[in-house]
């Protein structure tokens, strides 16, 4: 299955009900949307929570473009709007065949990568499946359980360690997560591993005493080693919609984040969530969670999912569109 079709799967629920309201409009107006159809395609953008800036700007577009195709401005826009930082290299995948490097590595192994978030957004999850997707792509990966709070956390990690083939550091619950982090790198360093994938706590992002705890765990991996960690990936939980926004910018404002991890879009109709993030931020979109399986962690394309996004709208739809 290609990355647009895993997309188009996932993002159904999304998709199903923008493509509906897109449809209605313009059999309502066809050829050309009048005034009316062009304030209830912005509340149809709105309602997908691409988020009212970019609903707007895509409305203005359809309105100067003489309302060509609807599907055609909006995708583009979008696609624009998600195209944050630099474009991904490529590497080769145990396969042979060429992946997209979505994390960047470091000059000198490990790569320290730390996963944020409030509670119950995925973190455990997300850190098996991106372990999973780094060593299809050959790396050796060390996970480490900083959750040192939530019952059961580190059996879970464990677990997926276990299911993902890759060894966890552990310590004991109520531990300093900041010490045991430190722990943890210095194990990457001695085992030359590639990638240090670094579980921690879910925090409420408005707590300030919790948010310190996460800034002192990043002085310590600093500590161990200049430049670490060489990536702050936030997940957020896509079925929130806006509130993920209100989180991604308190965790930025704190850890400086490098990178986002949109989880559970195939459960919500909410999936423009993502555009909006990327647009206010400019932090760019990492890996979508699109599933519960282990490949079910996908990384992020923005013209797939620009694609994907509408294609429902277009029975004809087969594939992304070409910008």
């Amino acid at each position: 299955m290609n990355l647009f079709q895993k997309f188009r799967d996932g993002l159904t629920k999304t998709s199903a009900r923008l493509a509906g309201e897109i449809k209605r409009i313009i059999a309502r107006s066809p050829g050309k949307l009048d005034a009316a159809a062009l304030d209830d395609l912005e509340a149809a953008l709105i309602a997908a929570d691409l988020g009212v800036d970019t609903a707007m700007r895509i409305v203005e577009q359809v309105r100067r473009s003489g309302h060509s195709d609807v599907l055609a401005v909006a995708r583009q826009e979008i696609e624009r709007e998600l195209f944050v930082g630099p474009a991904p290299g490529l590497s080769t995948g145990t396969d042979g065949t060429s992946q997209r490097l979505v994390l960047p590595r470091a000059a000198q192994p490990p790569t320290v990568v730390l996963l944020v978030g409030v509670n119950g957004t995925g973190k455990t999850t997300t850190t098996a499946k991106l372990a999973h997707f780094l060593k299809g792509q050959g790396h050796t990966v060390l996970l480490a359980a900083c959750d040192t709070f939530r019952a059961a956390a580190i059996e879970q990690l464990k677990i997926w360690g276990g299911r993902t083939g890759c060894e966890v550091v552990a310590g004991q619950y109520g531990a300093d997560s900041a010490a045991l982090a430190f722990d943890a790198l210095g194990a990457a360093i001695s085992r030359r591993v590639d990638y240090l994938l670094i579980d921690t706590a879910g925090r409420l992002h408005t707590k300030a005493n919790l948010m310190e705890e996460m800034k002192k765990m990043r002085r310590s991996l600093e500590k161990r080693l200049p430049g670490a960690p060489h990536e702050v990936l936030l997940v957020v939980d896509g079925t929130t919609g806006t509130n993920a926004l209100h989180q991604a910018r308190e965790f930025h404002q704190a850890l400086g984040v490098t990178g986002l991890v949109v989880t559970k879009l195939d459960g919500t109709a909410k999936g423009g969530i993502v555009v909006a993030i990327a647009r206010e931020l400019k932090i760019p979109v990492k890996f979508l969670g699109l599933g519960e399986q282990l490949d079910d962690l996908q990384p992020f394309d923005p013209q797939s999912f620009a694609a994907a996004l509408f294609a429902g709208a277009d029975a004809g739809e087969d594939r992304p569109a070409k910008s």
